[in-house]
This record gives C-alpha cells, structure tokens and sequence, in this order.
C-alpha cells in the first residue's frame, strides 16, 4: 500500500485501528474529518484505514461518510485494509452495495519473489509467497518458527478463535497440522481420528449436499476424502519439521 500512495501525487493520510483506545466509530468520523480538510483542492485526497475489522459495526459509519461525500462532491477516496477477511466480513452489518470494489492481495507470486530474491520455482514451492520469511529460507529452524508464530498461530488464535466458539483449541491446532501432512492424500474421517490424540467426540458438521458432487456419502465415518491444503509451502513446513 505504502508504494501505491507514494505514487499519487495527492495527499494521503494512513492511519490504523490497532490502538485498542481507538477502537470505535467515533474515531472513524474524526479520521474522515480530517481527510476532508486535507482533500479540500481540485487533486482531491485518499484516506487509508488500516486493521478497520478491529472496530464493530464499521460499515454503518462508512456507509453514512461516504454517502455525505457523493452528495457534496468532496473528491475523498478511501481505502479499507484489513488483515483479517472473516472478521471483516463480521463487522459487514451494511451492504455497502454500489459504493466498493474489492482488491484482494495474496501471498506474492513466483514473479514477485523473483524478481525481489531470485527465487527458482522449487524454491517457492516449499518456502511460499511471504516476503518478511525470504531472508531466512537459508536457515530452516528459523524459517519454520517464523511461519509458526508470526504467520500461522496468529491466523487460529487471533482470526479464527475470535471469530466463533472453539471448545478445544489445541486439538484445532493439531488438526490444521494433520491436514498439511496429509495434503494431496486420501484421508478417512476414522483415520484423522485415530491421528488426533484426546480427540474425543469431535461433532462433525455435515453437509448433505457434498456426497452428490463427490460421488460418496460424505456422512460415512469411513469414506475416504480427499485432503489437500491451499498452499503447498506448509506442508512443506510439516515434512522439513518431522
């Protein structure tokens, strides 16, 4: 974000809502004040809220702000960051419909790491497309700690075990790293069971709809199903570690 703004040539003014004091609607209003001052010329300005998640009911605010600047003509434009989509799409209590477009940024692509580190594509495979991880492929103790405590505890505990009730969370933790070893292998719902120690009765949700596009019941315990992770790199993570 901060190489695109420093290519506008118009003033921009970045601020986030990881403060916890600031955590409120009100602050929203009281940014977007002062982003109008600021957009008063013809260039007009850019507002950046960052980490907008962090606030409940964000979108009410923006809704009311942004239809106050269509009817007056302020040339604002504003963006919304956020590091969590699930707990975006939470606090998403108004459709906002007509007034948004998403842009959605990933990991960064072969030719971005690349470019930035030469990176081959084996390389990418196993390490993936995090930029802050790069520097340290060549030490794999330290490469698979940063992934575990920068990238993939913060993502359960902060995104995941906020978002809704989990009754066990390590046993959550210990099936998210089943199904990186297991990506790209038949895996029966007996079988992942008896991998997950202490598991106990684990209610499963069902979804009766699956069976006839997998061509199984996917309600039967022993049917076996297909298991493959998103991203290769943490199974990778998952084999160098074992």
């Amino acid at each position: 974000m901060q190489q695109v703004t420093d290519q506008l040539g118009v003033p921009v003014r970045y601020v986030s809502a990881d403060e916890p004091t600031l955590r409120g609607t009100d602050w929203i209003s009281q940014q977007w004040d002062a982003a109008r001052l600021e957009a008063a010329g013809k260039a007009g300005a850019v507002l950046v809220l960052d980490e907008v998640q962090k606030i409940p009911a964000w979108s009410e605010t923006v809704k009311r702000l942004w239809d106050e600047d269509t009817r007056k003509k302020r040339p604002l434009k504003v963006v919304l960051l956020g590091s969590a989509p699930l707990l975006i799409a939470q606090g998403l209590t108004e459709s906002l419909a007509g007034r948004f477009e998403t842009l959605r940024l990933p990991h960064w692509s072969l030719a971005e790491m690349r470019e930035a580190f030469g990176w081959s594509l084996e390389q990418y495979l196993c390490f993936g497309g995090y930029p802050g991880a790069a520097p340290l492929a060549d030490d794999p103790p330290r490469w698979r700690r940063y992934l575990l405590d920068s990238l993939i505890e913060t993502t359960i505990a902060r995104d995941v075990l906020l978002l809704t009730r989990v009754d066990k969370p390590a046993l959550l933790r210990r099936l998210f790293d089943l199904g990186c070893r297991y990506s790209g292998q038949v895996l029966s719902y007996t079988k992942m069971l008896g991998q997950l120690h202490d598991a106990g009765k684990i209610p499963d949700r069902q979804y009766p709809g699956a069976g006839r596009y997998a061509g199984y019941d996917s309600r039967d315990p022993g049917a076996d199903h297909g298991c493959v992770e998103l991203f290769g790199h943490l199974g990778c993570r998952t084999i160098c570690r074992s």
